[in-house]
């Protein structure tokens, strides 16, 4: 065994294991990053994994995976920055345990991630959403359960991975209805349900086992559903929703577009994004940014108040006051 196996298992088990405390999902993630690494390094180097030291993985190796990733995989540069970065703390690691490889390990860390194009965030108008919730039929099991799900995902915001999760116990009904989930960084955190939401979702937990452990929406035979499932019942459900709504054929529906769309219909009834950031799950406010960048409201009251070219600044007059008050309704 070389010096690569002791510094990968030390990795996972000591750095993110102990010491981060990593949660599955993280693990899950930086494992697969890692055997694709590898995978690629034997079928470059010919040797076995176990026979693989740290100086097999030079910059040069890593840099022909990254673009293996891109050109091979048809993965994007959001994929391969994500795979770049676990190569990075891996090698971080790898630098107080095997100084030996000091040179190797500073030029793979040296490697620069890719500058990407950030495009505005795709989310759901009300009509839109109206549509989409609409869409499945309520007269079969599947139909209802898909119902409620998608009403949930797009009033709270709820990632795909917590919608999945969530069990029968987390949601509460009663005084202060509200949803609990265990969220990305093992952040607990509760958001309030409508009254809308309250309702339909009700009427849901009727036809669920009554197991508090069970999967709020589980599959036929009682399992949690995957994200696949997910992922296809809202491409389904979103195709049946164009027929009402030609407009979200334009769009990628997909289950994080939900998130999207709570978060939009959050900014644009004024909530300040601290706010949303909160209601999210978000670290701090500087991702919830990016929903300002798509409400294009906000640019155009702000262009409202920007002096033309050409124009000369007219004199300030109030509105009439029932002018004003048939305005604001």
């Amino acid at each position: 065994m070389t010096d690569l196996a002791p510094v990968l298992q030390g990795f996972f088990t000591d750095r993110l294991a102990r010491q981060k405390k990593a949660s599955p999902n993280t693990v899950a993630a930086y494992r697969d990053a890692c055997r694709l690494l590898i995978a690629f390094a034997r079928d470059q180097t010919g040797k076995p994994p176990s026979q693989l030291s740290i100086a097999d993985l030079d910059a040069t190796l890593v840099g022909a995976f990254l673009n293996h990733l891109e050109d091979d995989r048809g993965n994007g540069s959001a994929t391969r920055n994500a795979r770049l970065a676990v190569i990075h703390s891996l090698f971080k690691y790898a630098a107080l345990r095997a100084p030996e490889h000091a040179a190797t390990i500073s030029q793979v860390l040296a490697i620069p991630p890719r500058r990407r194009e950030r495009a505005i965030v795709s989310y759901l108008t009300p009509e839109e959403i109206d549509a989409l919730v609409a869409a499945p039929g309520r007269q079969t099991w599947h139909g209802r359960r898909d119902r409620a799900l998608l009403l949930l995902g797009l009033q709270t915001g709820l990632r795909v991975s917590e919608l999945t999760g969530l069990l029968r116990q987390d949601i509460h009904l009663g005084a202060g209805p509200h949803v609990r989930c265990h969220g990305k960084g093992r952040k607990d955190r509760a958001t309030p349900l409508t009254g809308q939401t309250v309702k339909v979702m009700r009427t849901w937990l009727a036809e669920l086992n009554p197991d508090p452990a069970g999967p709020l929406f589980p599959t036929q035979p009682g399992g949690r559903l995957s994200r696949d499932a997910v992922e296809r019942l809202v491409a389904k459900h979103a195709a049946t929703a164009a027929d009402a709504c030609p407009s979200i054929k334009e769009k990628n529906v997909t289950p994080h577009t939900l998130r999207h769309s709570a978060a939009m219909t959050l900014l644009k009834a004024g909530v300040d994004t601290s706010v949303i950031a909160l209601w999210l799950g978000h670290e701090g406010t500087e991702t919830t940014q990016v929903y300002l960048h798509a409400d294009m409201s906000i640019k155009e009251q702000a262009l409202a108040r920007v002096q033309q070219p050409g124009t000369s600044p007219g004199r300030y007059r109030p509105p009439d006051s029932l002018l004003a008050f048939l305005d604001n309704l």
